[in-house]
């Protein structure tokens, strides 16, 4: 048996690997939570770690709140940069692989093309900047990584845009969403699939790595699709980021390059509206 430790395990790429842990067999997983285990806490993690033996840590452990972390920064770096750090220390003394988990806010958005992994990162956000330094902090002290990049990640678990958007459906007539802003959304189920592939691979193409779904769309194409797919009658209408204000700036372009993780594992694309499908018939069991 491989014996795999997922940290922040009460979120929602945490829920998706447990959901679908019984698919891998040969993987025995320990999943904790913030409360079990404070990846910030540095005496903690290495505590945990001594009286515990595992061949990989999926480090789901994250600050995620992107406009909040404008205004709780030490805690956004205690988490994203402080945790990092904690865990390559950890696992580099015990021998264990660290996959961890980005964000293309490590982007400034400037780009027209997606983004490939050996592209220079230039966080325009508090957020965006901490999960920089949580990858270098990464790079810098363990070798034996995976470090994936993902984008606009969603599920049935927790709360994110598909859910937000079912949500406003049922209380609002209308509804405006930002249209100058392109990435491409990721289920996180897929992602967590991915995950696991790496491990019941045992490859050793230790790095960095993007996974994301297929597509270029907006936020307000997003939108769009979601309403299309679960027949709501709401009125959508577009907005942009100079009118819909944020505390957080957010890249105008993220779209990820992810050509480097099909090749390694033989992946097939997934398009983004397939996976859509799949998490509303989950969110609608």
């Amino acid at each position: 048996m491989i014996k795999v430790l997922v940290t922040g395990g009460k979120g929602q790429l945490a829920q998706c690997i447990q959901s679908i842990s019984n698919d891998f067999p040969s993987l025995d997983f320990v999943f904790l939570g913030s409360n079990d285990l404070d990846v910030s806490n540095i005496n903690e993690v290495e505590d945990y770690f001594s009286k515990n033996n595992f061949d990989y840590c999926i480090n789901c452990a994250a600050y995620t709140a992107v406009d909040k972390a404008e205004e709780e920064q030490e805690l956004a770096k205690k988490v994203n940069v402080t945790g990092a750090k904690n865990l390559a220390i950890a696992c580099k003394n015990k021998g264990v692989i660290l996959i961890h988990i980005s964000t293309d806010f490590v982007f400034d958005g400037e780009a027209k093309t997606p983004y490939r992994e050996d592209d220079t990162t230039n966080p325009i956000s508090v957020y965006g900047q901490t999960k920089r330094d949580g990858e270098v902090e990464i790079t810098s002290n363990l070798s034996q990584h995976f470090i994936i990049r993902t984008s606009w990640l969603y599920s049935e678990f927790a709360g994110n845009f598909v859910k937000t958007m079912l949500r406003l459906s049922k209380e609002r007539e209308e509804l405006s969403v930002v249209d100058d802003q392109t990435g491409c959304p990721t289920y996180a189920k897929d992602l967590a699939e991915v995950i696991l592939k790496i491990i019941d691979s045992q490859t050793k193409q230790f790095g960095i790595y993007h996974y994301s779904n297929q597509g270029e769309i907006t936020w307000y194409d997003f939108a769009k699709e979601i309403f299309k797919q679960s027949q709501s009658e709401i009125k959508l209408l577009k907005t942009d980021s100079k009118t819909f204000k944020t505390l957080a700036n957010r890249p105008k372009y993220s779209v990820l390059n992810t050509s480097k993780i099909h090749s390694l594992l033989n992946l097939e694309p997934v398009k983004w509206e397939k996976s859509l499908e799949k998490c509303l018939k989950e969110i609608n069991k």
